[in-house]
């Protein structure tokens, strides 16, 4: 298949969140607006999974790009949201048209070759829904039998059978209205302008909108990078976050988890890299309600290192989202969840004909099905985690996603 590459100026990026939020395929960092929309006219099948990642660059290099030219993830560009289990089947779609906008304002539109149809598509009315009320609302688990699980794993911990696991839990629900997709959206980009907005289809027919902290692998050029998250303190209203950062800072359980991830992935990344750099020390990263610790970790790549995809092969899922060791840590989410975390904290992103690409993990986000949501959080658990403490940190966690979508406190 042709696509063509044309430079624009003058887009709206209230505009393009719009329509690739409500039917198509939104990927929006602080530096970067990403807009695919129209229909899916070229699909990347990873029938096992990340088993098969190993396959879509050569895939996607399949099509010709002509036209202006453009930066990274500009031109035949494939998104995705991929479940959490990386050995289920997933998709990535090109999509009839991408709009690539910078925060400078420069801009450029990657269409089938012949297909100008992308202007009037931008034709669409603003957002103007509101929060709503909630007319439902499950738990799984409950949060007494979440503090429980939590309690378990701590027991399993100190064993020395895993050093560190991640357990997650659901929040099921229903709200008067449909939800409309670019109205989450808009509101998750007012309230957290440093996360990487996301609005993407799913496999099973619903849609994935989120503001992601966390990111797991980019690849851009020569540049790998990778900044996980791990350690968390939620921030009073109103309150300057200093003294909370200090804490985190200084918090034994919170940098013990913090430095598992970090050293895991630092361990990954050496199979494919000789110059990898990691920060001596976390960072605190503020957001609304939360605060989380974070280090920067890059590596050069050369020629022949491996594409975007094939990183989040190597690397999902890390100790942030899962656990340590690998395996046996997703045995014991097995057996203490006992519900599919489906697309929460799966890879989220995109990949390029050139093997570049950005994914984040799934996190903060809301499956949407009509009035149906669903929406998750977790926390890291070590052997010095408390079930109470653990259990609270969900709560927060679930309180920020879901305040954009509710009026009401959950």
């Amino acid at each position: 298949m042709k696509f063509v590459r044309t430079r624009l100026a003058g887009l709206d990026p209230d505009t393009l969140r719009t329509v690739a939020a409500r039917q198509g395929w939104l990927v929006e960092t602080p530096e970067v607006l990403r807009a695919g929309f129209g229909s899916a006219v070229a699909h990347v099948d990873l029938r096992e999974g990340l088993n098969d990642a190993r396959d879509a660059n050569e895939l996607l290099g399949e099509h010709q790009l002509t036209g202006d030219p453009g930066p990274a993830g500009s031109g035949v560009v494939a998104f995705g949201t991929l479940p959490f289990d990386r050995a289920r089947a997933g998709e990535l779609d090109v999509a009839r048209f991408l709009l690539t906008r910078l925060a400078s304002g420069d801009a450029w539109v990657t269409a089938v070759e012949g297909d100008d149809a992308w202007r009037e598509m931008l034709d669409v009315p603003a957002p103007t829904q509101e929060t709503q009320s909630l007319r439902s609302l499950t738990f799984q688990p409950t949060p007494e039998e979440y503090a429980h699980h939590v309690a378990r794993a701590v027991e399993i911990l100190r064993r020395k059978e895993i050093d560190k696991v991640v357990l997650a839990r659901a929040v099921l629900g229903t709200v008067p209205e449909p939800v409309d997709a670019a109205a989450l959206a808009t509101r998750l980009k007012r309230r957290e302008p440093l996360c990487t907005i996301y609005s993407l289809p799913t496999d099973d027919g619903r849609r994935f909108v989120g503001a992601s902290p966390e990111l797991l692998v980019a690849r851009l050029g020569h540049e790998v990078t990778c900044h996980p998250l791990a350690g968390t303190i939620a921030l009073a209203p109103n309150v300057a976050p200093d003294d909370y950062a200090t804490w985190l800072l200084g918090s034994t359980k919170n940098l013990h988890e913090h430095s598992l991830v970090v050293d895991e992935i630092v361990e990954n990344l050496s199979r494919f890299f000789e110059d990898i750099h990691a920060d001596a020390a976390p960072s605190v990263v503020t957001l609304r309600s939360v605060a989380h610790l974070g280090t920067w970790i890059r590596a050069r790549a050369g020629a022949g290192a491996p594409d975007a995809l094939a990183l989040v092969r190597s690397l999902h899922p890390t100790a942030a989202v899962g656990g340590l060791p690998r395996d046996r840590a997703q045995q014991v989410i097995a057996q203490l969840e006992q519900h599919d975390r489906g697309h929460f904290a799966g890879p989220v992103g995109w990949m390029d004909a050139n093997g570049d690409g950005e994914w984040w993990l799934g996190l903060r986000g809301v499956l949407l099905d009509g009035r149906n949501f669903e929406a998750w959080a977790g926390a890291g658990i070590v052997s010095e985690s408390d079930p109470v403490a653990e259990r609270e940190e969900t709560k927060n966690k679930l309180a920020v996603i879901l305040s954009s979508l509710l009026a009401d406190a959950v």
